[in-house]
């Protein structure tokens, strides 16, 4: 069984944002070499996510604000960890998103749905942050 590694960094000029890297992950697979395996996706940031959905814009609008009802920023006085910083939300909205994906790899691609795409999710933005692709297979 082969194994290949690769790191890629992600930076948003907001704090929170989603970010399709369906073809940044298919780059990897590619780049591996793999053609039968397992591909995992997962953000090495406890603020950040990694999941899979539709890449529709509207979705994306109903997420924010999903997640913000459910995990809002503000009053920042709210959350007991913000004595430390002022991102206890981003926390809690990753916990609700995920920290990885895991997807087949088959015939050296992605074998993802039809309308299935990767998104990084990311809650308390505007520095780079580290997403891990580890693929192994044959």
């Amino acid at each position: 069984m082969k194994s290949f590694r690769k790191v890629l960094t992600q930076h948003t000029n907001s704090r929170r944002a989603f970010v399709n890297i369906t073809r940044d992950v298919a780059a990897a697979v590619a780049e591996s070499g793999i053609r039968e395996g397992l591909c995992l996706v997962n953000s090495m940031h406890i603020t950040s996510s990694i999941f899979i959905n539709d890449n529709e814009s509207g979705l994306h609008q109903d997420m924010e604000k999903w997640l913000e009802t459910l995990a809002p920023e503000k009053p920042h006085s709210r959350y007991a960890h913000n004595g430390y910083e002022d991102n206890a939300d981003a926390h809690l909205k990753r916990s609700i998103m995920g920290r990885e994906a895991v997807v087949a790899v088959t015939g050296g691609k992605l074998d993802l749905g039809t309308w299935e795409a990767i998104f990084y999710g990311e809650f308390d933005g505007k520095r780079d942050k580290r997403l891990l692709i580890k693929i192994i297979g044959e």
